[in-house]
């Protein structure tokens, strides 16, 4: 009895397969799965700077229950010699 086949499972479980993205996760080259082949793309370098502002990190990611930042502003010293 081949149990793939009877709970529907199919050979491959990920496809894997290539794709192009932009900075800001949209992709210029669309997915190419079952088959091999060489992604091209003309990139935009001057999208770069606008990924950071996709990630909110004070908005939707943030999550003040778990995670803390403090800044110590006191001067410190870099090597402690005893």
């Amino acid at each position: 009895m081949n149990v793939r086949s009877t709970l529907l499972i199919p050979d491959e479980l990920t496809l894997g397969g290539s794709c192009i993205v932009n900075p800001l996760g949209e992709f210029i080259v669309e997915p190419v799965i079952g088959k091999e082949e060489i992604l091209y793309a003309d990139l935009d370098l001057a999208r770069i700077p606008e990924a950071p502002f996709d990630f909110d990190g004070v908005g939707h990611y943030s999550r003040p229950d778990i995670f803390q930042l403090s800044v110590n502003e006191k001067k410190q010293t870099n090597v402690n010699w005893n």
